[in-house]
């Protein structure tokens, strides 16, 4: 059984974790880290990782961005592998969770849902295949209470997209200020806020009297609950470095 400490376990997705893990036979929470320890859990919440007095086998982390740079602070001193689930992070932090590779284990991807890893791989062919005579669109949507636009996982989807066109795109997010046509050589990002939208990713290519649509919709969060645990119980023993979703469903 994997032993976990849940980082943000008081927020909507820490308790969709702790909810599922209540039913599996593969891992537990044995504690949480929460700004909020106010809420009744089965396990014992503490505000700051240092605080934890349990046992635990692996980190999983849906909280803040802002809290990152603690985190990797403390998976390393603890040598311990930890779950990135948490989106938004900048670039500088992206390089330190990079070099918190070379010292512990470390998953992180923008998204857990493994039905979005399967849209990225689909939509790398399609942007292989289609070449510049499609014009590529991402449009995201999310509640009304997420702090990141665009998603990371929009992002991530025009990055792996620009991977394999020949030659690099430019992302453009906000198109009234210029007056001018397109450019072939762009993908285009539009954010949706809105109610409790949990979660939409589509990818447009537009091109000679034909549109070809690929899309994501996630009803629930269990579905990101349910990668995070995964990776959780995939990671708990593996030696240092960095892993993704890549290497979780290949």
């Amino acid at each position: 059984m994997v032993r976990i400490l849940l980082n943000g376990a008081n927020g909507k997705m820490g308790q969709e974790i702790a909810l599922m893990a209540e039913g599996s036979d593969e891992c537990e929470i044995t504690a949480g880290v929460d700004k909020f320890t106010e809420k009744k859990n089965s396990f014992p919440v503490y505000k700051e990782l240092s605080e934890c007095r349990e046992n635990f086998d692996v980190i999983v982390d849906f909280s803040n961005a802002s809290g990152i740079d603690a985190l990797l602070e403390y998976a390393v001193k603890e040598k311990k592998p930890v779950v990135i689930a948490t989106t938004g992070a900048t670039e500088e932090q992206k390089e330190k969770i990079k070099k918190a590779s070379e010292e512990t284990a470390v998953f992180y991807s923008a998204n857990m849902s493994l039905g979005i890893n399967l849209l990225i791989d689909l939509v790398k062919k399609a942007a292989g295949v289609l070449g510049d005579d499609y014009d590529i669109e991402i449009i995201e949507k999310h509640h009304n209470q997420k702090l990141d636009a665009p998603s990371g996982t929009a992002l991530l989807i025009a990055d792996s997209i620009s991977k394999v066109t020949p030659s690099p795109m430019e992302y453009v997010y906000d198109r009234h200020s210029v007056r001018k046509k397109r450019d072939k050589k762009e993908i285009g990002i539009s954010s949706v806020r809105g109610g409790t939208i949990v979660g939409e990713h589509e990818v447009i290519f537009a091109g000679p009297d034909e549109i070809i649509e690929i899309k994501h919709h996630a009803s629930s969060r269990r579905v990101f609950a349910q990668g995070a645990l995964r990776a959780a119980v995939f990671l708990c023993g593996k030696e240092k470095g960095m892993y993704s979703m890549k290497d979780l469903i290949k």
